[in-house]
C-alpha cells in the first residue's frame, strides 16, 4: 500500500493548501492558525505506534481542540484495517489496556520548519 509521490507533486500539493488553508474556512475562523501548515512528530513515537504486536499501519485522524485549532492524531492500524484502540485480546478496562495514539506534534504555526519544497 505504498503511495510515494515525487517532490515536485508534494511541492505543488502543500502550496496549494498554504494558499487556500485560510481560504476554505468560514470569516469567523479565518486569521486564528486553526488550520496548521505542518506538524512535527518524533521518530521514536512512530516506531512505538508500529512496534506495537499487530500493527502493519498507521492511520492518521484530524481532531480539534476547544480553540478550535486542528492536530493530527496517529493510531496503529492492524491486518484487519481495524484502528488499534486496545492492546489485543483486551478490554478497556484499565488504561494500560489502550493502544498508543499519538498527538501534539511541533504545530506550524508557531514553530515552523526551515523553508524547503515543501515550505516555503
Amino acid at each position: 500500500m505504498s503511495n510515494f509521490i515525487t517532490l515536485a507533486n508534494a511541492s505543488q500539493m502543500t502550496a496549494t493548501f498554504r494558499q487556500n488553508r485560510e481560504a476554505v474556512l468560514d470569516s469567523n475562523y479565518q486569521n486564528q492558525d486553526i488550520l496548521p501548515k505542518s506538524e512535527t512528530f518524533d521518530r521514536a513515537d512512530l516506531e512505538s505506534i508500529l512496534a506495537q504486536t499487530g500493527c502493519v499501519r498507521i492511520r492518521i485522524y484530524y481532531g480539534m481542540e476547544t480553540n478550535l485549532k486542528m492536530h493530527a492524531i496517529f493510531v496503529g492500524v492492524n491486518e484487519n484495517d481495524e484502528d488499534m484502540i486496545l492492546v489485543p485480546n483486551q478490554s478497556l478496562t484499565e488504561a494500560d489496556d489502550e493502544g498508543l495514539l499519538l498527538q501534539g506534534g511541533v504545530r506550524c504555526p508557531e514553530i515552523c520548519p526551515p523553508e524547503s519544497e515543501l515550505n516555503d
